[in-house]
């Protein structure tokens, strides 16, 4: 298949955030496929243009992507995030026209206005639509506060019905997502759940790569860590695990939450630590890590972590962190509730604490951190998630499946 993939976010390995779409993108040119991607100047994605330059192409690992000069950081005001959406969509859709050979457009939310240009691209090259769904929109900003006009609202929630009702298919992020779309009418048939994977081949590493890491921290090295990777943003709600902290401080002081990533919540999490007297004594913030040396920091932790807020919609969510847990076969911890904490309860591959309870939330990690038996059964049974169930690999044959069985079904209707 020719593939016109299209996602605003879209991160390359020299990155420092989630790389579903390169991952997918290389597997499926590994298969045969020729993958064109569209995509913008995000933060952490580890593209950039030359200066003075609107676009460019570049080839990646086999994928031709082609950047917009449209930048988009999640520090962002609210405002400045629509207009970088605006700014966009009206780019994607020009560049979509300058694209040959197109048998299926794939388009990658969030946010949901990708949804435009994926429809438009459809139009022009007379080929099928596929739409991925990886959260709710517009249900998610709105339970955040962060979509208030009702304008607004109704248009999105407009947009949202549209890119359902003109996609050949949809492909949700978790079973709760699918059951969000189902609400809007939509067939069960017409959706396929594809979560987000786990990269075994990347973060698979041995033992000793975790120990030469923590070699390098010194004292810090030798203790028991909880890491988190990834954005703070006001969704994820690290303020809560630095509340958490806290509580742990003063069961056992040898514990460790170390905090890698950056996002407009950074520095208020980080004031907060500060306020509760844990910043730098049990609490650690430090700078992104690419993804390419992301192994050796997961190698390192005794326990990796993914944290929410307490909505109903976060416990849909499928978070990048979550599954590379698995990938490194590490004993992963949550916050939420949901099909992750329901899958950890029934495979043993971790903790989902109580979101509503810091001191019992901080006994049951305490325990489970002193516990070295359940530390080797938890990450054997994350391990065995991320060889099978969730492996990329698998996932990305699912994903192909979907994208063949649109092109299919398009070239039969004609």
């Amino acid at each position: 298949m020719n593939i016109l993939y299209l996602h605003q976010y879209f991160v390359v390995p020299t990155g420092s955030s989630g790389a579903r779409s390169y991952e997918f993108s290389r597997l499926l040119h590994r298969r045969g496929h020729r993958v064109q991607v569209i995509t913008g100047l995000t933060e952490g994605s580890g593209l950039s243009l030359p200066a003075g330059q609107r676009r460019a192409m570049v080839e990646v690992d086999g994928i031709e992507v082609r950047v917009l000069g449209v930048p988009y950081e999640q520090r962002m005001t609210p405002g400045r995030r629509l207009r970088a959406f605006a700014r966009f969509v009206l780019a994607a859709c020009r560049e979509s026209t300058r694209v040959r050979e197109v048998d299926v457009v794939f388009a990658t939310s969030t946010p949901l206005t990708i949804a435009v240009p994926g429809l438009w691209a459809a139009w022009r090259h007379r080929c099928p639509f596929v739409f991925e769904v990886r959260d709710l929109w517009p249900a998610a900003p709105i339970e955040l506060g962060v979509l208030k006009n009702p304008l607004l609202i109704g248009l999105a929630r407009g947009l949202e019905r549209l890119a359902y009702r003109r996609a050949a298919h949809i492909v949700a992020l978790s079973p709760g997502m699918k059951e969000g779309i189902l609400a809007t009418g939509e067939p069960p048939e017409k959706v396929t759940v594809i979560p987000n994977a786990s990269d075994v081949e990347l973060f698979r590493v041995p033992p000793e790569v975790g120990r030469a890491y923590r070699a390098e921290q010194g004292e810090l090295g030798t203790r028991p860590w909880l890491v988190y990777t990834g954005t703070f943003g006001r969704v994820n709600g690290v303020d809560w695990a630095v509340r958490l902290a806290a509580h742990v401080a003063r069961l056992d002081p040898r514990v460790a939450f170390v905090f890698y990533g950056d996002g407009s919540e950074k520095e208020r999490a980080a004031a907060l630590a500060r306020e509760l007297g844990v910043w730098e004594r049990t609490v650690y913030f430090r700078d992104p890590v690419p993804r390419v040396e992301l192994p050796r920091v997961l190698s390192a932790a005794t326990v990796l972590s993914s944290f929410a807020q307490d909505l109903p919609v976060m416990r849909t969510n499928s978070a990048n962190k979550f599954f590379d847990a698995f990938a490194a076969g590490k004993p992963v911890v949550i916050n939420y509730g949901g099909w992750q904490a329901e899958l950890l309860e029934r495979e043993g591959a971790g903790l989902a604490l109580a979101h509503h309870d810091l001191e019992g939330s901080a006994r049951r990690l305490v325990a489970a951190l002193s516990d070295a038996d359940w530390l080797r059964r938890a990450g054997q049974a994350s391990a065995r998630l991320g060889d099978t169930e969730f492996n990329r690999v698998r996932l990305a044959e699912v994903l192909e499946s979907v994208l063949l069985r649109a092109v299919k079904s398009q070239t039969q209707a004609r």
